[in-house]
């Protein structure tokens, strides 16, 4: 049987300029769909799980849009609740070189920001779930909403799940000081954490030493400390942290680790050259989970979930499709992007 996996948020629309147009340029908008926990839901039903993405979505045609968009990709969309005033946007100008991206968010009062404890009924959704997954995105969106997150992640661990969540500061949607006193009462019932530099940072004030991520420079050393204090400050079983060496727009150097049981683990290190990386923090928490049901070490399934999210930054749009053998072929060693005949 299938393993089921449940994950709750937020798909927005995203509208982006053509090409890497700026937005004074644009004529037209392409448009996708996206958002922290939809790209993982999507991931893992790329890699063979059960996926359920829960929100909450107008019930009109852009709901519509946002639900057939998961469903084309495989996720199964049971428990969206429809209601509310409208589904949050998103502009996405693309960077390139020194010139960095810019989003501008157009999401207040989108019907998941109004969702309320009580609305889903968790004991039904999450009914047979080895895993659930939530973000630090979605109790940012309101008060309601993390009412709703908090209330999720106690049934998901009342009924055995594991619980995972990525950190995923959003400095626009709420300040460092509401950020930890929310996230400090969700992690209580996390078994799993996710997330950068600024995340840990911004969220708990758990700086890495010697890093300085505008000028592209990290500490390992600095890192390990971060893992294992996010280890000892919440009890997480498993801590894993994106590294990014930002050379440009462009370019980034890529890897991560993971501290589970006093260890440390390292992935490689991918140097890419990125066609879109929205939604890159996502592929690796959907990379990790996946690898961890599927039974993986930590060193597999660190370097599982590195090479899946390299992959991702080469696609356009906020999700990862890309399928297990592309992944594995990369962990594996092939990383020479030759034409596949």
């Amino acid at each position: 049987m299938r393993k089921k996996v449940v994950c709750f948020g937020e798909i927005m629309m995203r509208l982006s300029p053509p090409g890497q147009k700026r937005f004074i340029q644009a004529d037209s908008f392409d448009v996708v769909y996206g958002g922290g926990e939809a790209n993982v839901a999507v991931s893992l039903a790329n890699y063979g799980l059960d996926s359920y993405f829960v929100t909450k979505l107008p019930a009109n045609p852009l709901g519509d849009s946002a639900v057939n968009h998961l469903r084309r990709f495989g996720v199964h969309t049971d428990y969206v609740v429809r209601g509310g005033e409208r589904i949050g946007i998103y502009f996405l100008e693309m960077g390139a070189s020194q010139r960095p991206s810019k989003v501008v968010y157009d999401r207040s009062n989108s019907s998941i920001s109004q969702v309320k404890p009580g609305e889903l009924d968790w004991n039904t959704v999450l009914e047979g779930a080895a895993w659930f997954h939530v973000t630090g995105i979605t109790p940012a969106l309101s008060d309601s909403a993390a009412e709703a997150a908090i209330e999720a992640v106690k049934t998901a661990k009342s009924k055995g799940c594991t619980v995972s969540t990525d950190l995923n500061y959003r400095k626009k949607l709420w300040s460092p000081e509401k950020a930890n006193r929310v996230m400090s009462e969700l992690v209580k019932y996390v078994d799993v954490a996710i997330g950068n530099e600024e995340d840990a940072e911004k969220v708990f004030g758990i700086k890495a030493p010697d890093t300085d991520i505008t000028a592209g420079q990290l500490s390992i050393e600095g890192y390990k400390y971060v893992a294992s204090e996010l280890a000892k400050r919440f009890g997480f079983k498993k801590v894993a942290i994106t590294l990014r060496e930002s050379i440009s727009a462009s370019d980034n150097n890529w890897s991560a680790l993971l501290y589970e049981a006093g260890e440390f683990y390292f992935s490689r290190k991918y140097p890419i050259h990125i066609v879109d990386r929205v939604g890159g923090g996502d592929s690796f928490a959907g990379g990790l989970i996946y690898s961890c049901l599927a039974g993986k070490g930590p060193q597999e399934a660190l370097e599982f979930a590195v090479a899946a999210s390299c992959l991702k930054h080469t696609i356009f749009g906020d999700f990862n499709l890309v399928s297990i053998d592309e992944v594995e072929a990369l962990a594996g060693g092939d990383a020479s992007g030759r034409v596949q005949r």
